[in-house]
């Protein structure tokens, strides 16, 4: 999947880096230093440690996260662009510290749900501490502003919430209040009402707010069965926003095609079937757990992005793992599957 999407990048990104950066394959190499590179060194070692060790470090790695996303707000160290501040330039090493909280929150929520087995139905033990740490994250995230982070963070802690065994009805009122809090942050910033109206009525201001998802239909529709081929895309021409970030998905549907299209949904699929045999094959709760937030992290990620930009969802802005840009959220996901590696092999 790494090697599929660092070539997918490279054609998808070829004609915005020339523009934006003067060398059209920018993209293929920094993604190939700065992500590839250092996340499989990271997997590899991370294989050979003991597991273990995670559960008894969560709590610490979980407030570093955290202390990392308030280090955002700090004007020397933080910035983003179009009104949203996301990345963290601590000397001169930039990355996004929203993929590694991620990460953290799977790792703590696998050592307190793991350890927490038979008190995870009751409210108290349960669903309380957990909707205080949501409610943390969420009032963290909506500052930013990332709401399509926090949609897939709010999706790994149910998942691994109900994978613990939680009560259904903490888990459904959970849900609801999230649902709840969503809609507000939505109602309140009039460019996400515009996408969930571009949404229900894709005609609605096809130069505007619906622009991106036209244009991304036009590039899937345009691929047919067998695309029109590597490096022959027209939409990156300037055309479809994002065609590095959560618009590739349909810049590879234009020049792989259906087939190309397909092949990629079995790949996730695949992964997802593998992930869910070693979380089923893992008789430690804290290692069961950790691969179903993995497993839970990359699926509905990667079938937001997919939705958004077919036109089966309102768009979020969400990556595609593995394929989309972006160093930080690779290393990210390499280093979970190091985690899991190591899972694997006990």
């Amino acid at each position: 999947m790494i090697v599929f999407g660092l070539v997918v990048l490279s054609s998808a990104g070829i004609v915005d880096a020339q523009k934006k950066f003067g060398s059209s394959y920018y993209y293929f190499f920094h993604q190939l230093v700065y992500g590839i590179t250092p996340g499989i060194l990271i997997a590899y070692i991370l294989s050979k440690v003991d597991y273990n060790l995670w559960r008894k470090l969560s709590l610490p790695i979980l407030l570093v996260a955290l202390a990392l996303m308030a280090l955002i707000f700090v004007p020397s160290f933080g910035y983003g662009t179009k009104g949203a501040i996301r990345w963290l330039n601590i000397g001169g090493l930039v990355f996004q510290p929203a993929e590694l909280l991620k990460l953290s929150l799977v790792v703590y929520f696998a050592a307190w749900f793991g350890g927490r087995h038979n008190r995870v139905k009751h409210w108290l033990y349960g669903a309380t501490p957990f909707f205080i740490l949501l409610g943390f994250v969420t009032l963290l995230m909506a500052l930013q502003p990332d709401i399509g982070t926090l949609i897939i963070i709010i999706l790994i802690a149910l998942g691994m919430y109900f994978v613990a065994g939680a009560n259904l009805k903490h888990l459904v009122t959970i849900l609801a209040i999230g649902v709840i809090v969503l809609a507000i942050l939505i109602k309140t910033e009039p460019y996400r009402f515009d996408r969930i109206k571009s949404f229900i009525d894709p005609n609605t201001d096809t130069r505007g707010i619906s622009y991106q998802v036209n244009q991304a239909k036009i590039a899937i529709g345009s691929g047919g069965i067998f695309g029109v081929g590597l490096g022959h895309s027209t939409q990156k021409f300037g055309f479809l926003p994002e065609p590095v970030g959560d618009s590739i998905f349909a810049i590879m549907s234009e020049e792989l095609g259906l087939v190309g299209s397909v092949a990629t949904l079995i790949l996730f699929v695949l992964l997802c079937l593998t992930l869910t045999q070693i979380m089923l094959a893992a008789h430690d709760p804290f290692a069961r757990l950790f691969v179903g937030g993995i497993n839970i992290w990359i699926m509905s990620q990667a079938f937001l992005n997919i939705s958004a930009i077919s036109g089966l969802a309102p768009l979020t802005g969400i990556p595609l793992p593995f394929i989309s840009y972006g160093s930080t959220a690779l290393i990210a996901l390499l280093a979970g599957l190091g985690i899991v590696f190591n899972i694997a092999k006990d």
